[in-house]
């Protein structure tokens, strides 16, 4: 079992940074590969990045390409979402996820997830 906690969500003002974290608990967090998802309202969850379990393997939205930059501290048992150039239309509550899939793998599907946190809420005012 892998207990996952978010934080660091708010309102920003479009243009503007937050840098999400994500605690792990329970299980060896080097052995999970680890992943963000978002879900906006009215809509259904989307994938926006993920990372391998050692950090090398890296996987991004197109939407988040080049503003968002997932990162991990093993040593910390966090993944971190540092989210740039933020827009309305990112807007959501923000999910971290960890799977045990093979080590390089950086899934983009829910259902290859197995753990999920509580989510945390992400407000971009325009």
């Amino acid at each position: 079992q892998v207990q996952l906690v978010e934080s660091g969500g708010g309102l920003v003002q479009a243009g503007g940074s937050l840098r999400l974290s994500c605690a792990a608990s329970g299980r060896t967090f080097g052995n999970y590969g680890m992943g963000w998802f978002r879900q906006a309202p009215g809509k259904e969850r989307e994938f926006v990045a993920a990372i391998s379990r050692g950090g090398a393997k890296l996987n991004y939205a197109d939407s988040v390409k080049g503003r968002f930059t997932i990162s991990r501290d093993n040593a910390k048992n966090t993944v971190y979402l540092q989210m740039n150039s933020l827009q309305p239309e990112d807007t959501a509550v923000y999910y971290c996820a960890a799977h045990s899939l093979p080590r390089a793998v950086v899934p983009s599907r829910e259902n290859e997830y197995t753990y999920w946190g509580q989510g945390t809420q992400v407000t971009v005012s325009s």
